[in-house]
């Protein structure tokens, strides 16, 4: 997620190249909305962000004001009517909006929309000729949308005071660009400066790829406001720090700082807490790469065993743990790594991973290891067992689906194929973070959910889509309500 705000700079190719640096947290869609302040126009669609915008296209994406997203769908199906950013007209002009995160009281949410007045005229013309949209995001800007008597930035202080959960929103009207964070600030939000304007984007990364200075965090309940009066900042909520730990372990990018703390960092000193708390006898330390890359070099500093690449990886296959589809999951996990025979065959392998989930991944890598002539693999993993599923941006699916829920470290060993398998512990996780364990949400690992969450029925990923007729995606209406273009959203099949 990103947006910008910057008179006199192209800011279309900087948000392509602000969620392109953001690849890694969604890859299913990709869209991008901008401003000349006079019209929104919205572009996105299904893929990847370079499959999804060209040079003709960025060139038609004319303005001073842009927000850009990369979907990775925790709630509502990845399709096109699905993706982001969301567009809506308003009395006096139109917003889009773009989510991180994933909302808790979406059912609250949808009856509120529910009560809102009906649409009229053009609206409802155009209404019967659109699909659904089905995430939560659409409602929030729904409700945003509807303030006929008051501002856009009094609204937003209104509606974000009823939105429970995990988000991190950007949005824009016509003139000018806004940005919150949950009061738990769970999911990352950053502030930056351009030499004319300002970013916010998910990571510190996306500030260094577009040249723009880190100025901070954009606090826990924090929305700010950006336009040609300057930056103005408010509270609509008192802030409750609860990060999530996970970005530390996977979500986020080495490259990127989290709380004062470089992520690479953190992810080395890892590596060497595993190696000092679970040392094994071996020849060569490797990672599963990209993410176990940090901790592997740490654990192979402090044990002094060489670190090796036994695995190389494609780097054309996206993320395999966030595909939407088990199916493709397991597709990708045979597509996305190969093992080198030279460097493992015959060797006592200690291989470091982030994470196991489902177990999936690790069963299939420990299987193509000894085919490849490992005589022992023995598992590190960078985060403690993954027992619960997280409601607040990570598709974990239900409790049944991980491994560690139903098993010992033992059983799983023998599950994965390993000779031995050991997790940091979280006090050793929550130390090498820097940050106080009070600060950090570690749901999956503890069930302890920071936010109390609501009744099972009122929870889950396609929840809205029981009753898609109740909820109103009028993207499209970019095209013929604000002279725009909305990826021909009227008439797409």
């Amino acid at each position: 997620m990103f947006g910008v705000w910057a008179p006199g700079e192209d800011v279309a190719k900087l948000t392509y190249y602000g969620i392109y640096a953001l690849q890694h947290r969604g890859q299913e869609s990709a869209g991008i909305a901008v401003s000349n302040g006079r019209q929104i126009l919205v572009y996105k669609d299904m893929g990847l962000v370079s499959q999804v915008f060209d040079e003709s296209t960025l060139e038609t994406l004319q303005g001073y004001v842009a927000i850009g997203h990369a979907r990775y769908s925790t709630t509502g199906a990845s399709t096109w009517h699905n993706a982001q950013p969301t567009f809506r007209p308003t009395a006096d002009g139109s917003i889009a909006l773009a989510h991180n995160g994933n909302l808790i009281n979406t059912r609250e949410l949808l009856e509120l929309v529910n009560e809102l007045p009906s649409e009229r005229g053009e609206l409802d013309i155009h209404a019967r000729n659109l699909e659904t949209s089905t995430n939560d995001t659409a409602l929030v800007t729904q409700l945003l949308a509807h303030h006929p008597d008051i501002s856009l930035e009094e609204k937003a202080v209104e509606v974000l005071r009823k939105v429970k959960g995990a988000f991190s929103f950007v949005w824009m009207d016509e003139t000018t660009l806004y940005a919150a964070r949950d009061p738990q600030g769970i999911r990352p939000l950053v502030l930056g400066r351009l030499e004319r304007g300002w970013v916010v984007a998910s990571e510190t990364a996306a500030l260094d790829i577009v040249g723009a200075s880190f100025i901070r965090e954009i606090e826990p309940g924090e929305l700010i406001s950006i336009d040609y009066d300057g930056l103005r900042s408010r509270r609509f909520a008192e802030p409750a720090p609860k990060g999530c730990l996970f970005e530390f372990v996977y979500l986020a990018r080495p490259d990127t700082v989290i709380s004062d703390q470089r992520v690479h960092s953190v992810r080395v000193e890892i590596g060497r807490r595993l190696a000092h708390d679970f040392p094994a006898e071996a020849d060569l330390v490797i990672p599963v790469p990209e993410s176990g890359t940090p901790a592997a070099i740490g654990y192979a500093e402090a044990s002094g065993i060489p670190y090796g690449t036994g695995l190389v990886k494609n780097s054309y296959v996206g993320r395999t743990f966030i595909q939407p589809s088990q199916t493709i999951r397991q597709l990708g996990i045979r597509l996305k790594l190969n093992p080198l025979r030279d460097v493992i065959e015959g060797k006592r392998l200690v291989v470091v991973d982030d994470s196991i989930v489902r177990g999936n991944t690790q069963r299939a890598l420990v299987r193509m290891l000894r085919e490849a002539g490992a005589r022992e693999v023995h598992v590190r993993i960078s985060s403690p067992p993954v027992k619960w599923p997280c409601f607040y941006g990570i598709d974990f699916a239900t409790r049944a689906e991980l491994i560690a829920n139903g098993l010992s470290t033992e059983e799983i060993c023998n599950s994965i194929g390993a000779d031995s398998l050991a997790y940091i512990s979280l006090e050793q996780l929550v130390e090498a973070t820097g940050v106080a364990q009070h600060q950090l949400c570690m749901a999956c690992f503890t069930g302890e959910y920071p936010i109390p969450l609501p009744e099972p029925q009122d929870l889950g990923k396609h929840l809205l889509e029981a009753e898609p007729e109740r909820i109103l995606d009028v993207d499209g209406l970019a095209a013929s309500l604000s002279g725009g273009m909305a990826a021909d959203a009227l008439d797409r099949p």
